[in-house]
């Protein structure tokens, strides 16, 4: 029988688990921070976007898109920034089988653009991070969430508005704990994505004092998964998490054929194949039970997804990004405003402070804007909660949803974790 899950503690995020190592900051951010006091070169602010609209996470583009689009019509209602609109340059990222996405920054950055929203997938951020931030350009992901990123080499401007999969992993290893697994399976693509989350998984759970029957990665471009699934199998787990994207319907298809199913064993999902349609086809109920995971805001997002909805009445997902994409926007412009300049350097070196440290809390573009014309400090307040940022650029608190599948394409969230985001 399938065990039931049931949160009971987040003993695994501890408190000890949380403490940010107290470190000072890199060189990179101190040279960041030295090349902010240049004088500006640029007084009119161009942002590009690096997002999916092609690719293995292309239903992520469309409210991603509109929602950069939503905040720059809202920048740009309040006067803009610097005192002029906006300059946008939409940009398709393709995913790591194509070389979209390098394409797309050469053309950006040959444009001027100060800053890039983007990439989607943490494989793609990869392949260009080096190109955006060599050439003194703001890296700022909606949705980024392998803990490389932490401490790459990024000249202090690269940015992200998504926890960690630090995070993520230890939510998860903590829900299966709750439940009482004690044996758990792990099966995760290979990239950076699956590899990031499943160590954090695997850390978690173990630390917690259960045990890893298999711990595997896989070729998404596998044109089979059944010797991933047999071993899987032979380990004789309780539950099993699959880390993926869109080839995990197909990961886990062959799991029910060899009898080790969702309708058998427990089955976690995280962000990246909680699907409302991917298991569309799996025997009725099948997925009823299942568990996953998904970085979200720490308020209620119904109120801007329904703003979303009436910018874009086409939209019809919002379970990843759009909100955090929006507020990457909305931030950006603020940055580059109280630096009194649009130079990348220059929002980077900014953007921690609008986004916290100690100003008065607001939570829209033109309210904001009122205060730093006045000469206060300000707070943004985003539509997914606070983006106060630790000295990496990462998210110095983050959110995760709890959601319980009741059907092969109905979930809903059960819970949320909100808490300080461990450094890997």
């Amino acid at each position: 029988m399938k065990r039931t899950m049931v949160l009971k503690s987040v003993a695994v995020l501890s408190a000890a688990s949380f403490a940010l190592v107290a470190c000072s900051s890199n060189s990179e951010s101190a040279d960041t921070t030295a090349s902010a006091t240049a004088e500006c070169t640029s007084t009119s602010l161009v942002l590009g976007t690096l997002l999916p609209a092609t690719g293995d996470l292309s239903y992520l583009g469309p409210p991603e898109f509109a929602s950069v689009e939503l905040a720059l019509e809202e920048i740009d209602a309040a006067g803009g920034v610097l005192g002029s609109p906006v300059t946008y340059i939409e940009g398709d990222s393709g995913d790591t089988t194509t070389d979209i996405a390098s394409q797309t920054v050469d053309s950006q950055l040959a444009q001027g653009v100060n800053a890039i929203i983007g990439a989607a997938a943490s494989g793609v951020s990869l392949t260009v991070i080096d190109k955006i931030t060599s050439n003194g350009v703001v890296q700022f992901s909606p949705s980024n969430t392998a803990p490389a990123f932490t401490t790459y080499a990024d000249n202090g401007l690269y940015f992200r508005n998504v926890p960690s999969d630090v995070l993520q992993g230890a939510v998860i290893a903590q829900i299966a704990v709750d439940a009482g697994i004690t044996k758990l399976a792990v099966a995760a693509r290979q990239d950076p994505y699956g590899e990031g989350l499943a160590a954090a998984t695997v850390k978690s759970f173990t630390e917690a004092g259960g045990s890893i029957t298999t711990n595997l990665l896989y070729d998404l471009a596998a044109p089979s998964f059944e010797a991933e699934v047999a071993e899987i199998k032979a380990g004789d787990p309780e539950a099993v998490a699959v880390i993926g994207i869109d080839e995990s319907a197909k990961f886990v298809q062959e799991m029910i054929k060899q009898g080790v199913g969702p309708d058998k064993i427990q089955l976690y999902l995280f962000d990246g194949n909680l699907s409302p349609t991917a298991y569309a086809d799996f025997p009725a109920g099948i997925m009823a039970g299942t568990v996953g995971t998904v970085p979200t805001g720490s308020v209620d997002l119904t109120d801007f997804n329904e703003r979303l909805r009436a910018f874009d009445p086409a939209l019809s997902d919002f379970s990843y990004g759009p909100q955090q994409a929006y507020d990457a926007a909305i931030v950006i412009a603020l940055a580059a405003q109280a630096a009194g300049c649009a130079d990348g350097v220059k929002i980077a070196a900014a953007l921690p402070n609008v986004a916290g440290n100690g100003g008065e809390m607001c939570s829209t573009y033109a309210d904001c804007i009122a205060l730093l014309d006045a000469g206060t400090d300000i707070d943004y307040m985003g539509v997914t909660g606070g983006v106060d940022f630790n000295e990496f650029g990462d998210l110095l608190e983050g959110t995760i949803s709890i959601n319980e599948y009741s059907s092969n394409t109905e979930f809903a969230e059960i819970g949320k974790v909100t808490a300080v985001v461990p450094l890997p």
